[in-house]
């Protein structure tokens, strides 16, 4: 029976239960898909708990990307058919062993590319790509720093990184997730358990700094990412793993003509182009084995909340995959 993990409300990992659910035929426009594997990521944690205001009154089911096989066709369907590996990124829903979804936000899985590499790598790397393309255009020459390096994005984005001919600094917490992070391609990782990331960027650097700074931390690395700026900078805060920042100003900018933005991945995803032009590319780079096939860890779906325990706990390096 097709079954979901959801959330009655609002909590720690333990609300997540399973529950079965019934599917109604995809309406038009919709497919039906059967997930073969889903991405774990911090944003499902904001959602789980609250911290992100929840789409709905009660029942949420979380998760927020997945890849799986096209089960059944709405009408007025045109891109898809019964049978195509296609994979996706929403903010919610994905906790589920079957789902019934726009075909506006699907995108072809190519051959060649195992269904956990993209449910662990489409969120992920579209948040690489329009962090590196788009927030901040990286060049030959720029100096960036990027915190939480050995995460998802930063395993997919130090790679990106080096493609791109920039020289990547990353911030890690303990030997081995520091050994991670060089292994993505970052030349400089800094140990934030043991060092002071301000100090060490500016050694690195010889006092002049970065050209931006890549902060999906939040409250722990601000303001302190704003110290590792040259002046005219730019900061990209794009997620709180630690907590909000609460004590943000206007003012503070003004200490280096700095410039700040908190872009959201599913403001770009509304963009059908964009999404197929983003997706062509990161699945060009893992074909071409410039970005490395990097799904690790897996769990039962029925075991997610122990999953997300170790996520929010950061033991986790890289990217975990449920399989329903």
């Amino acid at each position: 029976m097709p079954f979901a993990m959801l959330a009655p409300r609002p909590g720690n990992a333990d609300a997540l239960i399973k529950t079965g659910i019934d599917l109604l035929a995809p309406a038009p426009g919709e497919v039906q898909i059967r997930h073969a594997a889903i991405g774990l990521n911090f944003l499902d944690v904001y959602y789980r708990s609250g911290a992100y205001p929840w789409p709905v009154e009660k029942d949420l089911i979380v998760g927020s990307e997945a890849a799986g096989v096209v089960e059944r066709l709405g009408s007025d369907v045109v891109d898809f058919t019964v049978g195509d590996r296609v994979a996706y990124t929403m903010p919610t829903g994905a906790y589920a062993s079957h789902r019934n979804i726009s075909q506006n936000v699907l995108v072809k899985v190519p051959d060649g590319i195992r269904d956990e590499d993209a449910a662990s790598s489409l969120l992920k790397g579209l948040t690489a790509y329009y962090l590196l393309h788009e927030s901040f255009k990286v060049e030959p020459g720029h100096t960036v720093l990027f915190h939480a390096a050995a995460g998802g994005v930063g395993s997919i984005a130090g790679q990106w990184l080096s493609s791109l001919g920039a020289t990547a600094i990353g911030t890690a917490r303990g030997v081995a997730k520091c050994e991670a992070a060089r292994g993505s391609g970052f030349q400089h990782v800094i140990d934030y358990g043991s060092e002071d990331f301000v100090d060490r960027v500016k050694q690195i650097t010889g006092g002049l700094g970065v050209d931006a700074v890549f902060d999906s931390v939040g409250a722990d690395t601000y303001p302190g990412s704003l110290k590792c700026l040259k002046p005219f900078g730019r900061l990209i805060c794009f997620g709180q793993s630690s907590g909000p920042i609460k004590n943000f100003a206007i003012s503070d900018l003004a200490a280096g003509s700095f410039s700040v933005t908190r872009p959201v991945l599913f403001h770009y995803t509304r963009d059908r182009a964009w999404l197929e032009k983003a997706a062509d590319a990161l699945f060009g780079m893992i074909l071409k084995e410039e970005i490395g096939r990097f799904a690790g860890e897996t769990f039962p779906l029925e075991r997610v909340g122990e999953a997300h325990r170790k996520l929010e706990r950061r033991e986790i390096t890289g990217s975990v995959v449920l399989i329903p």
